[in-house]
Formats: structure tokens, C-alpha cells, sequence
């Protein structure tokens, strides 16, 4: 095999509505495309689509949604049944484009997905194609701000590479889903994928953020006051909330209550130049968080989790080992196979019939056909 650069491939910009509108007349007459993203969320406080890559077997187009506003057009080849879409990683490019521009992804082929169940440990696009085409991406670019324009020649043959391989590495992982019996696996999992939505926040800010449920009452009611102080500032200054002010410096600063700026600056994480743009900010916020009367402290939510019993205890451990045998034996991950969440769920049967496998709501249609009675004769056991 021999590697290729990234400049080898040649494509068309996209970059106004009568060329979208000309373009998705040119996908509805295809098989199967090749689809990716490009988005700016390490670098502006609203993240958005920057740049959609598509590519079919002979052509490679790069559409600017920043230059050309509807994108409508697009909804009908990409929401085409008929229209094979295949895409790395999909789960959050089918969320995006349906948050930005309405547009549901109908028919499609996950390359990562597919590695999975074939049992392949290195997943990732760089890794699949290198191994398959003796191609190398570079990766320079992977947290590039995707929203600045004009885009280098670098940056435009870079997501290029995305798509303009992954037909070929379709062909080749498909067949060997099918030689395995596994490609109706992946396409299972990749119908679900479609279904997927951005969820927007609800409540208050400390739900989202990683840690807060150790915090009580009035380490709680600052956090969230620092939350809130985060947001205003990343929406003024246009960034994400994490290069603004991290998480980790928040709660501690929650814990600490600083009343000072002497005291601030001791905050780990604190760099001189946070403490002095807004550190008078920040200690506002923590007397806010102290002023709030003790009746409305907030308390977080704790999730109730019904006791587990030695019987189920068992059955967990019964099943862990089952599912261990049987995923060597497919050479798959075993949370692939059958992740964790599962064999708790399966555990809590109460009964060693089949039909109460249907009671498991997120239980694949694969699984239950390929090893459904295992688990059922394994519960049987205790």
C-alpha cells in the first residue's frame, strides 16, 4: 500500500443556494453517498455546522452553510430511503443537522459502527484507513475553528479526506458484516442513530455540570450562581464556558467561598489575568449564593435506586460471566455485545420466560434473536 496526501483528492465549493439546490439534484440520482461535518464548538459559545462534506464515488463537494443560508434542498436526498448514507461516528452530525437546518438523515451506514461489531479495537476514521488504504490523514486540523473564513487549501483537502474514502471502506466493511452474519447488526443501531436529537438544558445549570451532586445546599445555591455568571460571560464574549472559566475552579471556589480577591487568587486554577477581569464578578456571585435564604437552598436531585438483592447481585455476576465466554467467542468487546446497563436490566426479571425480554425497552432486536435464550437459561439458574 502506498500513502496518499491529502491534497489528492480534488472537490467542489459550495457556496451558494442555486448551487445547493443543483447539487441535490445530482445526490438524488446516487446509490449511496458519503457525508461528514465540520463544527466550531471549541471555539464560539453557540456551536453551529461550519462546513458539510459530501462525496460520491467519482465527486467531492465542500458546502459552506455559512456562505449559502438554505440548505433545504438537502433534506430530500438525505432523507431519501432509497439514499444510502454513510458516515464515521454519526451519533452527533445527525443530531447537528437536525438542530441547524431540519434535516433527518433517513438511510444510513455507520463505518464506526460497523468496525465494532467486527470486532476491530482501532475505530477511528485515521486508524481504519490507514490500515485498509495505507492512507494518513493528518489530524492538524481536527480542533480547528471550522467557522473562519476563507478556508486554507490545508483545511479544505483535510475535510475533504473525511469523506472521500469512505464509499471504498463501506464496501469492504459491509461485506465482511454480511460474511459474518452481522450486517443487520449495524443497521439495526444505525436506524436508531437517526433518531437521534440535540436535547436542550432545562433547570438549573449545575445539573450539567460534572461533580455538582457531592455539593449541598449552600456550596449548591453558589455554584449555581457561578454557572450563571459563566453563561452571561461566554455568551458576551462569544466562547465555550470551559475557556472561560473551568468547571473544576467553579466548584472549588463554590466550596471555599472566597471574600476576597486575596482569597480568589489562592483558587486553583485562578490565573491573574481571570482574577483580574472577573474576579469582582465572581465574588458577587458568591454572596449572592450566601444571601440566599436557607428555604430556597437548592438540593440535587438524587436518582432512587431500588436496593439490590443478594439474588440479583447473583444473577449480575452469572451473567457477567456468561457474557464474557460468549464474547470471546465473537471476538467482540463485551460492552459491545451486551453493555453493563443490560445485564442489570435483564437481572431484574422476575421470571425465566423469553417474551419478558420485550419489557427491556433499549434491548436490540440482534440481541434478543442471537443470545435472548442464553440469558434466559442463565436467570434460570438462581
Amino acid at each position: 500500500m502506498s500513502g496518499r496526501t491529502l491534497q489528492a483528492s480534488s472537490f467542489t465549493m459550495i457556496t451558494t443556494n442555486q448551487q445547493v439546490a443543483e447539487l441535490a439534484d445530482i445526490l438524488l440520482q446516487q446509490k449511496e453517498i458519503a457525508v461528514d461535518l465540520e463544527m466550531d464548538s471549541l471555539h464560539h459559545y453557540q456551536e453551529k455546522v461550519c462546513l458539510i462534506q459530501v462525496s460520491t464515488r467519482s465527486q467531492n463537494w465542500l458546502i459552506d452553510p455559512l456562505a449559502c443560508r438554505d440548505l433545504s434542498p438537502l433534506a430530500a436526498p438525505l432523507g431519501d430511503p432509497a439514499l444510502l448514507v454513510v458516515m464515521h461516528g454519526s451519533d452527533y452530525d445527525i443530531r447537528s443537522l437536525h438542530r441547524d437546518f431540519g434535516i433527518v438523515v433517513s438511510n444510513l451506514f455507520d463505518t464506526m459502527i460497523a468496525s465494532r461489531f467486527l470486532g476491530i479495537t482501532e475505530f477511528g476514521l485515521a486508524a481504519l484507513l490507514n490500515a485498509r488504504f495505507g492512507i494518513e490523514l493528518d489530524k492538524k486540523y481536527q480542533k480547528a475553528d471550522w467557522s473562519k473564513r476563507p478556508l486554507s487549501r490545508e483545511m479544505s483537502a483535510y475535510a475533504v479526506a473525511d469523506t472521500s474514502d469512505l464509499l471504498p471502506l463501506y464496501d469492504q466493511l459491509q461485506g465482511e458484516l454480511l460474511h459474518k452474519n452481522r450486517l443487520e447488526w449495524c443497521l439495526e443501531e444505525c436506524r436508531l442513530v437517526c433518531q437521534a436529537r440535540v436535547n436542550e438544558k432545562e433547570g438549573p445549570l449545575y445539573l450539567y455540570c460534572k461533580g455538582a451532586g457531592k455539593l449541598k445546599g449552600r456550596s449548591l445555591a453558589i455554584l449555581e450562581e457561578l454557572l450563571q455568571l459563566r453563561d452571561a460571560l461566554s455568551r458576551e464574549l462569544d466562547r465555550p464556558p470551559f475557556k472561560v472559566l473551568s468547571a473544576e475552579t467553579l466548584m472549588e471556589i463554590a466550596e471555599v467561598r472566597p471574600r476576597s480577591i486575596h482569597d480568589l487568587s489562592g483558587i486553583k486554577g485562578m490565573t491573574p489575568g481571570q482574577t483580574g477581569r472577573h474576579g469582582a464578578g465572581l465574588l458577587a456571585a458568591v454572596m449572592r449564593g450566601l444571601e440566599l435564604p436557607e428555604d430556597k437552598l437548592p438540593h440535587f436531585p438524587q436518582t432512587r435506586r431500588s436496593e439490590v438483592t443478594e439474588r440479583t447481585k447473583e444473577r449480575i455476576k452469572n451473567l457477567k460471566s456468561w457474557r464474557q465466554h460468549f464474547s470471546g467467542t465473537y471476538a467482540l468487546d463485551p460492552g459491545v455485545l451486551a453493555p453493563n446497563w443490560l445485564l442489570e436490566e435483564v437481572a431484574e426479571l422476575s421470571g425465566a420466560e423469553i417474551t419478558e425480554l420485550d419489557t427491556i425497552t433499549d434491548m436490540r432486536q440482534w440481541q434478543k434473536q442471537l443470545f435472548g435464550g442464553d440469558l434466559i437459561n442463565v436467570l434460570a439458574q438462581n
